[in-house]
Formats: structure tokens, sequence, C-alpha cells
């Protein structure tokens, strides 16, 4: 990745730096892994907020408002490459850009509406990881403005072989246990400054929808001590057609996955979850079709598999103890063909079978149930959205900024 910053004359590999994203406003970090299934430059992608000069850390102010430990700001040695990327940050933030995420409804401006600054919201204290689901990538600025209005300072990880993290050659999304995602976990926590080791007074929350859901609430389960709350948006808790069916299928799978894991499975994918939410058809979101295509991806058995094994481990209890907030359509419309239906209900799970996995996550979850929702809730219309938010604030002020 080219970096702005002077190079290193000692031969020593550069320290990690944040970047611009494809997303006005924000700012990107490469998280090199280590090889993995023979596919070149393995990586992960942490994404925030922009941030300013004067965010960056002092010698009278501590790095907790800055990046952490053992990173550097990309050109942050050099004050006009500095005023420069803070220049860009303000013009990318104000100006919608070609080929990035329109500028949302929900976005919330720093003016208010006479032209008066905002009364900056108090920190909580609280730092949030946001991973994405299957065929996803992080794109949903409105929901960092969400949480940024609830004084929580927003992250979002784009795992290996997804989105920004995508490289060429790789099989997308493809993965052989759900347990390989620690490593940029951990990556992406160290950089937050919430590394095993680190000394933090700053929660924990982690948000993930859909497989991600899954993959944040089995990292908890195993990482307890480590997190203050957990948010699942539509969590794939268990396959379509329930349990007897993956029990059916699961050895057939794993026969494939040990043989040939990584050859394609049928894909069911028609687009029809793509056109209830691309402003392209029928939905209200611009995003890259490159990182999220409208047919997706075929499958593959080693990815099936991980996914079953995730699933029975949350059959069989997970035993999350700290508060748990489910957010979960009311209605699911099975997509085997278009109907209207599909912009208010979700397409891709079955909610009911998601509904009754709840109770199997933790002892204290917190389920909600949005009318109108679709299969990533926040990406609702908006009177379904308002729900999202006036539920999500309500439980956040209670579990998590109740119990400090």
């Amino acid at each position: 990745m080219t970096s702005l910053s002077p190079g290193l004359d000692d031969g020593t590999t550069p320290e990690p730096a944040w970047e611009p994203d494809v997303l006005p406003g924000f700012e990107r970090l490469t998280l090199p892994l280590q090889p993995d299934e023979d596919e070149p430059e393995v990586v992960a992608t942490l994404v925030r907020r922009a941030r300013s000069a004067q965010d960056e850390p002092s010698a009278d102010r501590p790095d907790d408002a800055g990046p952490r430990r053992g990173m550097r700001r990309v050109g942050a040695e050099n004050p006009q490459v500095a005023r420069l990327w803070d220049e860009l940050s303000e013009l990318g933030r104000r100006l919608h850009l070609r080929g990035a995420a329109r500028r949302h409804p929900d976005a919330v401006d720093d003016e208010a509406e006479h032209g008066e600054p905002r009364t900056a919201v108090p920190d909580a204290g609280v730092d949030l990881l946001y991973v994405h689901g299957w065929l996803d990538y992080f794109f949903q600025t409105h929901l960092a403005d969400f949480w940024e209005s609830q004084g929580v300072r927003f992250h979002a990880l784009d795992l290996r072989r997804y989105g920004r993290s995508l490289r060429e050659g790789q099989t997308p999304g493809y993965i052989r246990s759900l347990a390989t995602y620690d490593e940029e976990i951990e990556a992406a926590l160290t950089a937050m400054g919430h590394g095993r080791d680190a000394a933090t007074e700053r929660r924990l929350v982690l948000m993930g929808h859909s497989t991600g859901g899954l993959i944040v609430s089995l990292w908890t389960a195993r990482n307890q001590g480590r997190v203050a709350a957990l948010v699942l948006n539509s969590p794939w808790l268990e396959f379509q057609p329930r349990e007897a069916v993956r029990k059916i299928m699961e050895p057939g799978i794993r026969v494939q996955s040990a043989l040939v894991p990584r050859s394609q499975l049928v894909n069911l994918d028609r687009g029809l979850y793509a056109r209830s939410i691309s402003s392209r058809f029928d939905g209200e979101w611009d995003y890259d079709v490159a990182w999220r295509p409208d047919a997706g991806w075929r499958a593959t058995p080693g990815w099936l598999a991980a996914i079953f094994r995730g699933q029975d481990q949350v059959a069989r209890g997970l035993g999350i103890e700290v508060p748990v907030l489910v957010l979960l359509s009311t209605r699911s419309t099975i997509p085997t063909r278009w109907s209207e239906d599909m912009k208010s209900t979700d397409s891709v799970l079955d909610v009911v079978g998601i509904a009754r996995r709840v109770p199997d996550v933790g002892s204290l979850t917190t389920l909600v149930r949005i009318a109108g929702g679709l299969h990533d809730v926040t990406l609702s219309a908006q009177p379904a959205r308002e729900h999202v938010w006036r539920e999500t604030g309500r439980w956040f002020r209670g579990y998590v900024l109740g119990q400090a």
C-alpha cells in the first residue's frame, strides 16, 4: 500500500499507517495477517472516522484520544502532509465523492440548522467494533453516525477476503474455521487499545451482522472478561431450514470440506436482497458492487462447514454472561421470486429459527423485533430504522452506560 510518509532507510518494515478511506471522512488501517490457505497478501482492514491533527496523541495528552501505540498516521511527521490530510478529510465529509457511499438522511451534520456548531457529545468511555456479514463490507456510515451520537468511538472491520481486504487471486469470503478470524479481531482490538495486555478503562462493545453476528458471539464466549456488551443485527445463529436440515446436510458438507474445500456450491442467490437495498433498484443505499455483487459469490464447502460448526456451538449454548441485544425483523420472505414484501422483511434468514436460538446465546439477552425490518435492519426503510435507533439507544443507556 502506498504511503505518503517518507520511507525508512534502515531496511526495517514501516509501521502500519492510517490512510484515507473510500468513504469520505473515514480512514483505514491495513492489518497484515499470517499466510493463510496459500493465497497472497492476507490482510484485514480497520475503518474509523478520520481524525484531525488535534486528535493525535501528544506529550500532554495520552494516546487514548489518538491512534494506538505501535502505529503512525500517514504523514504525521510532516506538517504539510498532515494539514493536507485534514483538508481532504473535511472536504470528503462535506461532499459526495464519486465511487463512495452516498450521504444518507440519517447522517448527523456537524452544524445545526442555523449554522451554529452542534454541542459536542460527551465521551461515553466506550469503543465499538463492528463486523459485517457474508458478501458484505462496511459502508453503513449512518451506523457510525448513530453510535457516535451516543458518545461511542466507532470502528468497523473488513475481514480477510472481504471488501477492502479482498486481494486479486483470493477466494472471496473463504475460511475453514471461524476461529481463524480471532487473528484480525485481536489485531483490530490492539489498534483500538483493547489488546490482551492493554490497560484501559474504556469499555468494549462488539457488534456483528449476520455471519459477523455468529463470529462475534463465538469470540465473546471465549473472551467474556474483555467485552462489556454484545449487539447482534440479524445474527446467523441457525441455518435457514432449521437444525434438522443442518444436521442432515452436515456430514456431506464435512466430507466435501475435507476433500475439495474450495470447490463451489450451487448459488441460490438471485440478487433479490440486493434489489431490496440498492439504490440502483428498489432500495436506498449505494455501495461498491465489486465488493458486494448483486448475485453474490458461490459459497465453498470449507466455509459452510465452518458455519455449521459455529451454529452447532450456539445450539449447545454459549453461556455468554454480558448483556446481549438482538435486532431481528418480524417476518421472513422466502427468496424464490421478487415480491414487494422483500422491501420490508428479511429475505435472507429464517427469523423464527433465529429467534428460537437467542436464549442459547447467553443469560441476559434482549430480543427486539423490528416491523418492516430487512435482513440488515439498519438498511430498512426510515420508520423501521428509527425503531432500531430508539431501541438500541435505550438498551445501550440501560445495560452499558447504566452498568458503569
